[in-house]
């Protein structure tokens, strides 16, 4: 309900909440990457971050779902951001994350044999992660 341009993902693991000390400000949500081709047993994909705006509240979610995938075993937390409307901010202030790779186009997962609605933004994305050392 809260987040900016997604509906609710299909399923998620675990997700972590951060509060201003009185309210809950922002929620993570973190499942198995939504690409085949990322989801190995090692990684996991941030599918979800929402905040009410409150500074700092979307980096503190991030490094903290990181810290808890690693707790977890996992290897490497991956996120994509919009780039006609997200910068990354919050990725680029915590200790890590790097951009792994800048799509040129849009996406659709909608193909010939597997005919899908488009739900979610078709804009360009920009493929974000933070592995262990």
């Amino acid at each position: 309900m809260h987040h900016s341009t997604h509906q609710a993902p299909q399923g998620w693991k675990y997700g972590v909440g951060v509060n201003d000390g009185q309210n809950v400000v922002g929620v993570i949500m973190v499942g198995r990457p939504v690409s085949r081709h990322q989801d190995d047993g090692h990684t996991l994909e941030a599918i979800r971050c929402a905040t009410d705006g409150t500074k700092n509240a979307a980096s503190k979610l991030y490094a903290a779902a990181w810290r808890s995938a690693k707790n977890m075993g996992y290897q490497r937390l991956i996120t994509y951001t919009l780039a006609d409307e997200e910068e990354g901010i919050p990725l680029r202030a915590v200790n890590g994350y790097k951009i792994v790779h800048e799509r040129t186009g849009g996406g659709s997962w909608n193909r010939r044999k597997r005919p899908r609605v488009n739900k979610h933004s078709t804009a360009q994305k920009t493929l974000w992660e933070v592995t262990v050392d």
